[in-house]
């Protein structure tokens, strides 16, 4: 059997004068708290502090990093128990034959590296998983998840977590947040984030009901602004954060109020054109700015998703399953509305995510770059790997400097990855910084002080922590 080690100097600068710097830098900042105020772990998974079924429903069926790419290889996700919880323990042990069976697909990736991670330093597999040693690293995983060291609320004490964000529906009643609040055990600040998307996309199918569990009387405009309102002050009241949306496009053109009832009424009685639903959304994604501005929610924009690009996939499996397609995006002229009435307003804040890497440098970092309220967000979802990170590292900082990054964010449902992505930011950081070192561009101590300020202060200041 191969055996699995951890490089020291995984990631780093390929030049040994460069590496060295990169070495000490990363060295003080390597064990800092980590802050990550965006991501997708379920808090009722915390409150409840149930054990791990499995070594498969931990790493594998949540993932849809994983899926994709052993569907893309020929795994029917069927076969990995996909949008099936709990697996019976003999179809669980057969999936995770099949990912180890497969663990070729992943050669060259991001999950590669956060596998790597998350098997050695928190399970102590010595093995490279293949086809020949599947049971035996499932029996060793499974073991230690029967643990008190290995339930979740040992792992977030552990993987030294400070603060981490949920994504939640707004009809939430965040109990579970209340409860590990009250946690004595539980350290970490668990917030829960305001996600109101399917709340504002009037022409899907469904939505004249779906808007009723906002509650109060949202029959009609007024009182569904008042609704998403009420929604949105109950969410800080239970220490939100945050308030994030993800649509087709960036667009923010604002409706007369006369038109925006008219287009509500007819979404409400079921006849709204899909023309009149997107420039409702539209119209509503400007408002959920000046809703910011009024109550402090930061305000994150990650569009250009084509969501359940595989019908078939979708029909069976559901949402987030792994056939999100990430497509063109355009921020400068969509976004010039919000901003000409938002973008200096105080306190307000605006992070933008993209999955287009080419508007990096062309949009996002020009706007970073005069707007007080824009923040270029890290590379997530698609474009959180090595060479995409150093590629917006270069063209965000040349535009608008290190402060107007957001920090790294990890974007995760898979929880025993966020130490492993957290781990791999600092080391591409530390490497770009100290080539920036080696380039007599920075002072060493000058470096050090923006790694720091990468890994804990940054998403502090940008998400009001």
């Amino acid at each position: 059997m191969a055996a699995l080690t951890l490089h020291p100097d995984r990631l780093l600068p390929i030049d040994a004068g460069v590496r060295s710097i990169a070495r000490r830098l990363y060295e003080a900042v390597r064990d800092l708290p980590i802050v990550s105020p965006h991501g997708h772990v379920d808090p009722r998974m915390l409150r409840d502090d149930t054990p791990f079924a499995d070594p498969t429903s931990l790493f594998l069926q949540p993932d849809h990093y994983v899926t994709r790419l052993l569907h893309a290889g020929g795994v029917p996700l069927q076969a990995l128990g996909v949008g099936e919880e709990p697996l019976p323990e003999d179809r669980a042990r057969e999936a995770w034959r099949l990912l180890c069976a497969h663990w070729d697909l992943f050669r060259g990736t991001p999950v590669r590296y956060w596998f790597d991670s998350e098997l050695v330093e928190i399970f102590g597999v010595t093995e490279r998983p293949c086809a020949q040693n599947a049971d035996a690293l499932y029996d060793l995983i499974a073991g230690q998840l029967s643990q008190p060291s290995h339930r979740p609320r040992a792992l977030l004490r552990r993987f030294g977590i400070d603060f981490l964000a949920t994504t939640d529906d707004p009809a939430d009643d965040l109990a579970a947040h209340a409860a590990l609040r009250d946690a004595p055990d539980v350290d970490t600040t668990v917030a829960p984030t305001f996600r109101p998307d399917r709340y504002l996309e009037i022409g899907r199918p469904g939505w004249p009901e779906k808007v009723k569990e906002l509650g109060g009387d949202v029959g009609d405009y007024a009182g569904y602004l008042a609704a998403l309102e009420e929604r949105r002050r109950y969410f800080v009241a239970h220490g939100a954060v945050s308030a994030d949306h993800s649509h087709a496009d960036a667009g923010t053109e604002p409706l007369e109020r006369h038109e925006a009832k008219r287009i509500y009424r007819a979404a409400r009685a079921g006849t709204v054109s899909p023309a009149e639903a997107t420039a409702f959304r539209r119209h509503m994604t400007f408002e959920m700015a000046r809703m910011s501005c009024d109550d402090g929610l930061v305000m994150t924009l990650h569009p250009g998703i084509h969501r359940n690009h595989h019908p078939a996939t979708a029909n069976r499996f559901g949402p987030d399953t792994g056939h999100d397609i990430p497509t063109a995006v355009e921020f400068t002229h969509a976004l010039q509305p919000l901003l000409a009435r938002f973008g200096t307003h105080p306190g307000f804040h605006l992070v933008l995510f993209t999955v287009d890497a080419e508007v990096y440098n062309r949009e996002i970092a020009p706007l970073a770059g005069f707007y007080p309220a824009v923040y270029a967000g890290a590379p997530w979802w698609f474009l959180d790997n090595p060479s995409e990170i150093r590629c917006y590292q270069a063209a965000v900082t040349e535009i608008a400097g290190f402060s107007r990054l957001s920090g790294f964010i990890d974007d995760t449902r898979a929880f025993c990855s966020i130490p492993a992505r957290h781990d791999m930011s600092r080391r591409l950081d530390a490497g770009f910084l100290a080539g920036l070192v080696a380039a007599h561009r920075l002072d060493e101590d000058e470096a050090l002080d923006t790694l720091a300020a990468l890994v804990s202060d940054q998403p502090r200041k940008v998400f009001k922590l």
